[in-house]
């Protein structure tokens, strides 16, 4: 048994339904990437795995409990959310947004202890930002901004790390910085990650496990080699490409089969 699954989830706002029925497992160990157009409820779905959102159908299963019979502190102490474009108080240095993925943590007779000292200094050393823990956040630039919420996400100690989009805005470099660093974590530390993810290429690189995402419901799932088709790219993201491996690695990567200015 997986720790984290989605059974049978029906999500949405108010009247409208972007998630329909959704069966998903994160596998353990692993790195997830979910992909698809936008709009399919990419987003959404991460958001009810970490409960930030209640299914109006099916349940969220975190160690085979509903994950809505667990106290909240307790859900935190177990699974850690980088949202999209998350945006830090103002003036705040690295080590004090860093700390702050304590809070799941903190007692009320024991506000702050080694123990948290020791994981805030473990996760600044793992994103390489000892020398600048004292940088306020505002002033680095955009690799070293994100490098900053994983180490909170770090901190705060959870065996499953949830990112939405954790590459958006950043240059290419960057980019792979980031994605660099979740992939030394998930096999030096086994830390599960399911992440958001647009890049399709990236995606097959960095994932283990990938869920395809269509109009709310997965169009398919497994390895990048078994879910990265030529059919599914054309039925998904309505694009016509060729399926190539990438010399480095093997993995696949997308090739639209169009020369530039070519109409369909």
């Amino acid at each position: 048994m997986n720790r984290l699954e989605a059974r049978r989830v029906v999500l949405g706002y108010g009247d409208s339904t972007i998630v329909h029925g959704v069966n998903v497992a994160i596998p353990d160990g692993k790195i997830t990437a979910i992909v698809g157009p936008n709009g399919c409820g990419k987003s959404t779905l991460l958001r009810s795995l970490v409960r930030l959102l209640t299914p109006s159908a099916g349940s969220v299963v975190l160690d085979g409990e509903n994950i809505h019979t667990i106290p909240t502190r307790e859900v935190a102490r177990r699974v850690g959310l980088l949202p999209q474009s998350p945006i830090p108080p103002a003036g705040i240095t690295v080590k004090e947004l860093v700390a702050r993925g304590r809070t799941p943590h903190q007692k009320i007779l024991r506000p702050w202890s080694t123990t948290d000292e020791t994981a805030v200094m473990s996760a600044l050393h793992s994103t390489g930002l000892t020398e600048i823990q004292d940088a306020v956040v505002d002033e680095l630039s955009g690799g070293q901004r994100q490098r900053a919420w994983i180490a909170m996400a770090l901190a705060q100690d959870t065996p499953l790390m949830l990112l939405d989009e954790p590459t958006t805005f950043l240059d290419i470099a960057h980019q792979y910085e980031v994605l660099d660093l979740l992939h030394r974590l998930n096999t030096r530390q086994e830390r599960t990650v399911a992440m958001v993810v647009h890049d399709l290429d990236q995606a097959a690189r960095y994932a283990h496990h990938v869920i395809a995402m269509s109009d709310g419901r997965v169009a398919a799932s497994g390895t990048p080699g078994e879910v990265f088709t030529e059919e599914l790219v054309r039925d998904v993201f309505h694009l016509d490409a060729r399926i190539i491996p990438d010399p480095v690695t093997g993995t696949p990567i997308v090739v639209p089969a169009r020369a530039p200015g070519e109409t369909r």
